[in-house]
């Protein structure tokens, strides 16, 4: 009974259990650690059953409803959970193998190991149940409760310990008894899930795919999407996501993943940026900062702080980056010796890859967030530089030229931000460069001062280039500026170049500007090549005379000092070579941030001192304040009237805005109602009633979508009086109290003008203040007030009868026009109506048509296309001097390890005599990032066994060395030459093919479209392609000499390298359809922000006018925050692809470190190839993402290649053929006949000609009426053949026109166009820019048209006309394009309107001076105001394209009910 009840008590059943000693059942210590007994009960059984329990507890939580579940099922859940879901059952599944090993093994204690076993197994079968259920309940986007992490964490000193009690007991460690060796590896083994479980938690992943954050999601919570593949454009980047996602970007996935099923064609399909880049956050953000202190600090006040910070990430991070080299020779001084401990090298190739782990998450992470806060400065900047523009004053800003202002918020904003990428490397380099010296100084002493003496005077040799190739830079960036600002004043005037036939002289003038830009260009790029070789030749001065001081100093010359000096030059030249760049853009974001202060520094529009300036108009104040009066103000042309109401817009901005219709109207890139409603919202009634008001209802009739047509730029598809009354209508909209009216009435017909007067002005407008400008004195009666001007003063006031008999004798004409806004040279009519092509607005538009064709992948086209532009022979011989070059560098570095191999095979017989200190000295090695890297021989020789050998291999590696720097620098000038030859072809093909378009081209492609490819598309041709070209090429030829030599040192890299190829090749390939998506749609978004500014630049006035500043700002805002997202992104995506590849580097160089210690214990191994071949794969990551950036860099800058090339090649141009056998004197009498001429504009559009048919006798003056649209000004576009017929035929002189060349008809034809369309230039240059007539012929033509007296004033024909005619008025501009026909000496004078801004007085005069210097020649004169063709031989009446009556004059009056009898009978009244 005793016996048993010991056996059975409490104590006994211990003992049995744990198989211990009867006295002491439950021992807890024994042997000098925890014992077996106390581990498997207390501290493994007791949690495990604790966990059973209270993870049992969750099973009964509640789910989701069934048909959230059924969405659910559809979205993988998070990866946290799924990792735990895992472990759980990896954990269960290795307990239940460690009870059938202890059941084969029937050791004593069995049951307390098979007790403790199923407690486990139990406990996390459980644990796998709860999980289950709880990620399908409410937790499934949190990390669970935290107790389950408690009931894991319980069971780890279990772990421990049992790990710990195996490795103390021999027995277990044993291969002989495999069982016992397998119960260790099984207890290893369980550390592995409870790892993955703990990191599980710690990094959820919650934000995957399902449960990124939703931008309609207002609280936050997450909106269950319906379909598998989620909507990317309505996520959120970034917020939101786990550590793990954001440390390896898998919130981009289902952005990268839609861009690979070629998805990605939209600014909506992308990512909204994260909330601290929204484009609102940042410009409130700044604005604080902006008012808390002075504009120069306010930059450093806002990103200063987040800036600098990361200043401190960077100097870890350039630490890391000399751990590698550190531990490599280590590493190869542990191949060196014979039997070192295995240890040594497993910790030396352990630190390798913990050294450049970190190296690479850290400087991803730095890199990132340095373009977050570039990002964060330039939405600041633009919004700061858009809003200043709104505000600054008129007068301040017509010191800038349009392009200028818009450069500030492109080139120069884009430079400041550059800026940030720059600033960090400023310090780092000087660093990185003080610690190689340091090293250096502990290999040769003193010696290294020789080498450093060289390098040190090339930093002035570079500063000195740096600063040439900034100063060219400058030079070429001013002729740049130059060529741009000509071109887009080609492309406002290309009808007037066309009408005269001034291509040629306009490509001459092009070609000049460019022939300038290109030879700083050209400057550039050879400094450039001169820096590339100076840098190249650099390491073997340094080193050879390092040498040569260290010998003189009495030193002896060894193998291991040979190899680490040379390694550490190598690392010497980087920071070197980068710091004149790094300086340079810092001095060029100091140049741009002192011309944007500059900006800042204007004064804003300040209403008093405007007021006070335009004194000269206080007499109209007592008028004007007179509610309700209609004030009307005549006087001559350029008497001053527009700069009266300029100077009233200052005093009326005040209030709440009035309505301003300017003299020359400026339109919206929108649709014609967008136009009209200008941001109020639709009032249906009151629409109808402007738009009766202002006659549009006929136009928007024939308009393709009615009132939802998109107009052009500039309104470039409408014709002059559709313009002006779309302008006028707008106004009226506005329904302000007081309107400016700036003569709407002079670019339209007679009917036309009646209708606006009467029910516009004087019915809509009853009871507002309206001051109206205008020269038809038949309205003046109508006024409350008449105004009279001249020479900027008023001279007189009073009722129209006082002001009316004076008005007959001072000719009354209109005004010097100040806040004129730019003008199109459009003379259209009405059917030229937007092509569907430019329905979608700019935004889609620019992906409409031809950037359609361009998804996926770069054609070869492209690639063909540069290397013909290169030139083929060139471009062959740049690669081949690539190929020496790369080749005589691994050459010279193979060279240093064959002699190091042969020093250790010569010194191993001498070995025991050598010098006691043979290892004293330290032995470091170190490598470039280039790659040259040898090991350290540790013998010392004898100095007269050495010194021929010595001589003899320095000989060798000297001549090869000289012969790398010779290719060197053939390949940086071929190069540089290569890149001048293409940039010039480029250019000359796109700008011949755009000068040789059709009309139509022009009138259906934004005009900001057509100048991106001539400004950034040509800059990146010039500069940025060539530049990233140049280092792809030189990656390529790197990273191929890179595996040469490492598969040659250590054949058995080539076993893992081949599935990293793979990885490496589906990674990039998954990352670059949507890379260059994202590029491609940077662009797209770019060209809105700066058309949207630099129309707001044009239309200041009518903005400010209408108090709609704010909503241009918000537009701005929108406009920025779409390309925003595509920037942010495309910089994700980068640094994605970056992460990826940095962690294929770091596998390379650890496999390369694991297989060099386990060839070293077969002792298979040359110590001097694995040095080379670990030295080249240390730079293998910045070689692989070298490869990946410059690669995907340029074929975004190829980009620009595809871009020109695609105007180069498929623009639709005009027939370029000549008649030979055409008379010089063609045409002798100037006899014109149409022939049932059909003309339709675009296919789908209704004739514009139908079927006209007439003949014009020579030396007859005929004159054109018709309503607006009516085919008037077609059919000089015909004539022209500006637009080629669709049927019939136009004969001048028996000729039919197309049978002859465009250029020979136009230069034997005149035309004053309907917009007057000056150049800015001279007035020499304006009337005849060709330069074909003498000085007196000019100013002759000049007196003709009345304009000597103010040529004179204004300085003789050497005086300027100001950005597009500024400084004459409206009036006197149409003078000057007169004259220039004048000039012309043509037998055909074509009049479209030409003098609608031209008072009645003067428009007689003109009209006898075209009668006299006209005589005997023919002359079609378009004509709004019926007394101008009065006097004509015969009048042609047309309507909707077809001839209605074609007579006298007097015959016309006479017939009843002729449409030429009423229009008459209306002027007259």
């Amino acid at each position: 009974d005793e016996r048993l009840r010991i056996n059975f008590g409490p104590a006994g059943l211990v003992s049995g259990l744990c198989h211990t000693d009867k006295e002491n059942p439950f021992p807890v210590w024994q042997n000098g650690h925890i014992s077996r007994c106390f581990n498997q009960l207390i501290l493994g059984a007791l949690p495990h059953a604790g966990m059973a329990v209270f993870s049992a507890c969750y099973l009964s939580l509640a789910r989701y409803g069934k048909s959230i579940c059924k969405i659910l099922l559809h979205t993988s859940p998070p990866c946290g959970w799924t990792l735990r879901l895992g472990s759980t059952l990896l954990a269960a599944l290795l307990f239940t193998a460690d009870v059938i090993l202890v059941s084969i093994l029937q050791q004593g204690d069995m049951y307390l190991d098979v007790l403790a076993d199923c407690c486990a197994i139990l406990a996390w079968l459980v644990h796998f149940s709860a999980i289950t259920v709880l990620q399908k309940s409410a937790f499934r986007r949190t990390r669970g409760p935290p107790l389950l992490l408690l009931l894991v964490l319980l069971s780890v000193p279990n772990i421990v310990i049992t790990l710990t009690i195996y490795c103390n007991n021999q027995e277990c460690l044993n291969l002989t008894d495999l069982v016992k060796f397998a119960r260790f590896v099984l207890v290893s083994a369980r550390t592995f899930p409870l790892l993955v479980y703990l990191f599980a938690f710690a990094f959820p992943c919650i934000s995957d795919a399902g449960y990124t954050l939703y931008i309609n999601a207002v609280d936050g919570s997450p909106l269950i999407p319906d379909s598998t593949q989620p909507d990317t454009g309505e996520m959120v980047a970034e917020d939101g996501s786990g550590c793990f996602s954001r440390l390896f970007y898998l919130w981009l996935t289902p952005l990268l993943k839609r861009g690979q099923r070629r998805e990605l064609h939209r600014p909506v399909d992308v990512y909204h940026l994260p909330r601290k880049l929204r484009t609102c956050v940042i410009h409130r953000y700044f604005h604080q900062c902006w008012e808390a202190c002075r504009p120069g600090a306010v930059l450093h006040k806002a990103f200063g702080l987040r800036y600098y910070m990361l200043g401190v990430l960077k100097v870890v991070v350039n630490m890391l980056s000399f751990a590698g080299p550190l531990l490599l020779s280590s590493l190869v001084n542990f191949m060196e010796e014979e039997g070192a401990p295995l240890s040594w090298g497993m910790w030396c190739t352990l630190g390798l890859f913990t050294a450049t782990l970190l190296s690479s998450v850290l400087r991803n992470i730095f890199v990132f967030e340095v373009s977050k806060v570039a990002l964060s400065a330039r939405a600041a900047l633009v919004t700061a530089i858009y809003g200043k523009a709104l505000r600054v004053s008129g007068s301040s800003l017509a010191g800038f030229a349009l392009g200028e202002v818009v450069n500030l918020m492109s080139t120069d904003t884009d430079r400041v931000v550059n800026f940030f990428n720059s600033f960090h490397e400023l310090w780092s380099l000087p660093f990185q460069f003080s610690i190689t010296l340091y090293l250096l100084y502990l290999q040769v002493g003193v010696a290294f001062l020789g080498g450093l003496c060289v390098a040190l005077l090339l930093v002035p040799l570079n500063k000195f280039l740096a600063s040439r190739i900034l100063s060219n830079n400058k030079h070429m960036l001013r002729y740049k500026d130059s060529r741009v600002k000509l071109m887009t004043e080609i492309l406002f005037g290309i009808r007037v170049i066309k009408f005269y036939n001034w291509e040629p002289h306009f490509t001459q003038k092009v070609d000049d500007c460019r022939k300038q830009e290109l030879s700083h260009l050209k400057a550039i790029k050879y400094l450039d090549a001169m820096c590339v070789y100076t840098w190249a030749a650099l390491p073997v001065v340094i080193s050879i005379l390092t040498f040569i001081t260290f010998v003189l100093l009495g030193h002896q010359l060894t193998a291991a000092k040979v190899f680490t000096t040379l390694a550490l030059v190598g690392m010497l030249i980087f920071p070197l070579n980068c710091f004149p760049w790094v300086l340079n853009g810092i001095l060029e974001a100091k140049v741009s941030l002192e011309r944007i202060q500059l900006f800042f520094k204007l004064p804003n529009q300040d209403l008093q001192a405007y007021y006070a300036l335009g004194s000269r108009d206080q007499n109209t104040e007592g008028e004007t304040e007179t509610v309700g009066s209609l004030v009307v103000v005549v006087g001559k042309v350029g008497c001053g009237k527009s700069s009266l109401l300029a100077a009233l817009t200052g005093e009326l901005n005040r209030e709440t805005g009035f309505g301003l219709a300017s003299q020359e109207p400026w339109i919206q890139h929108a649709s014609v109602r967008d136009n009209i409603l200008f941001g109020k919202d639709y009032d249906p009634a009151f629409y109808q009633a402007v738009i009766e008001a202002c006659a549009l209802s006929d136009d928007l009739s024939i308009l393709p979508n009615g009132d939802k047509t998109e107009v052009g730029e500039n309104g470039v598809t409408l014709s002059g009086g559709q313009k002006a009354r779309l302008a006028l209508a707008r106004a009226v909209y506005m329904d302000k109290d007081i309107y400016l009216l700036d003569d709407p009435l002079a670019a339209v017909d007679a009917d036309v003008a009646e209708h606006l007067m009467q029910k516009c002005i004087i019915e809509l407008l009853r009871g507002k203040t309206r001051i109206l400008c205008t020269h038809r004195v038949e309205f003046v009666d109508k006024a409350d007030v008449v105004v009279l001007m001249d020479n900027g003063t008023i001279i007189n006031t009073g009722t129209p009868e006082k002001i009316l008999p004076l008005v007959e004798v001072v000719p009354k004409k209109r005004r010097n026009d100040n806040n004129a806004k730019e003008k199109d040279g459009v003379t259209q009519d009405e059917e030229e109506l937007t092509s569907p092509l430019d329905l979608c607005g700019d935004e889609d538009s620019d992906l409409t048509g031809a950037e359609q064709k361009q998804v996926g992948g770069l054609a070869w086209r492209v690639y063909q296309t540069y290397w013909v532009a290169v030139g083929g022979v060139l471009a062959a011989s740049i690669l081949m001097s690539l190929l020496l070059m790369q080749a005589s560098k691994n050459i010279s570095d193979w060279w240093l390890s064959h002699w190091i191999s042969e020093l250790k095979n010569n010194s191993s017989a001498r070995f025991n005599e050598s010098s006691p200190d043979a290892f004293s000295s330290p032995h470091l090695l170190l490598f470039s990032p280039g790659g040259l890297v040898s090991p350290l021989s540790s013998v010392q020789m004898h100095p007269s066994n050495m010194s021929s050998d010595v001589k003899f291999y320095l000989t060798v590696y000297g001549s090869i060395a000289a012969a790398n720097t010779v290719f060197t620098a053939l390949r940086a000038f071929l190069f540089a030459y290569g890149a001048i030859c293409a940039a010039t072809e480029i250019h000359n093909r796109l700008l011949d093919r755009v000068l040789k378009a059709t009309v139509t081209f022009f009138d259906t492609t934004p005009l900001g479209r057509i100048l991106n490819r001539f400004s950034s598309d040509l800059y990146s041709v010039d500069d940025s392609l060539p530049f990233i070209l140049n280092i792809l090429l030189a990656n390529v030829f790197g990273l191929l000499g890179m595996l040469v030599v490492i598969s040659y040192g250590l054949p058995w890299v080539l076993v893992p390298l081949i599935p990293l190829a793979v990885l490496y090749h589906r990674t990039q390939h998954f990352y670059r359809h949507t890379s260059r998506e994202l590029k491609r749609l940077c662009s797209v978004t770019l060209s809105p922000v700066y058309s949207h500014f630099s129309e707001t630049l044009t239309g200041l006035g009518t903005i400010r006018a209408s108090g709609s500043s704010a909503r241009f700002e918000e537009e701005n805002a929108k406009r920025l925050e779409q390309n925003q997202r595509c920037l942010f992104l495309s910089n994700a995506a980068m640094q994605w692809l970056d992460i990826r590849l940095q962690l294929i580097g770091v596998a390379v160089v650890t496999g390369l470190g694991v297989i060099a210690v386990i060839q070293h214990q077969f002792n298979s191994v040359d110590p001097g190839l694995v040095g080379l071949s670990l030295s080249y794969a240390l730079s293998i990551t910045t070689l692989l993402s070298g490869l990946i950036f410059s690669f995907t860099q340029t074929e975004m800058q190829l980009v620009s290649v595809e871009r020109t090339e695609e105007y180069s090649t498929s623009l639709p141009t005009e027939p370029q053929h000549q008649n030979m056998q055409l008379p010089p004197a063609w045409p002798e009498q100037g006899w014109l006949e149409f022939r049932s001429v059909v003309l339709a504009y675009r296919d789908g559009l209704p004739n514009a000609l139908d079927g006209v048919s007439l003949v014009v006798r020579p030396g007859e003056k005929v004159g054109i009426v018709g309503r607006t649209g009516s085919g008037k000004s077609t059919m000089f576009l015909a004539l022209f053949r500006m637009v080629e017929i669709n049927q019939g035929q136009i004969l001048l002189d028996g000729l039919d026109i197309s049978s002859v060349g465009l250029a020979q008809l136009r230069s034997r034809l005149a035309i004053i166009p309907q917009d007057p369309f000056l150049f800015s230039g001279t007035i020499r240059e304006n009337l005849d820019p060709c330069g074909r007539h003498r000085d007196e012929q000019l100013l002759d033509v000049l007196d003709q048209c009345h304009l000597s007296s103010v040529v004179n004033r204004k300085g003789g024909l050497d005086a300027g006309v100001g950005e597009r005619g500024k400084s004459f008025s409206v009036g006197q501009r149409q003078l000057l394009c007169l004259a220039r026909a004048l000039l012309t000496q043509a037998k055909v004078l074509c009049i479209d309107e030409a003098t609608a801004s031209v008072d009645q007085k003067t428009d007689q005069l003109l009209q006898q001076t075209i009668r006299e210097k006209f005589q005997g020649k023919t002359v079609l004169t378009i004509a709004h105001r019926i007394n101008t063709i009065m006097d004509s031989d015969r009048v042609l009446v047309m309507r909707a394209g077809k001839v209605v009556e074609f007579d006298t004059p007097a015959a016309l009056c006479q017939t009843d009910h002729s449409i030429f009898q009423r229009l008459v009978g209306g002027g007259e009244e």
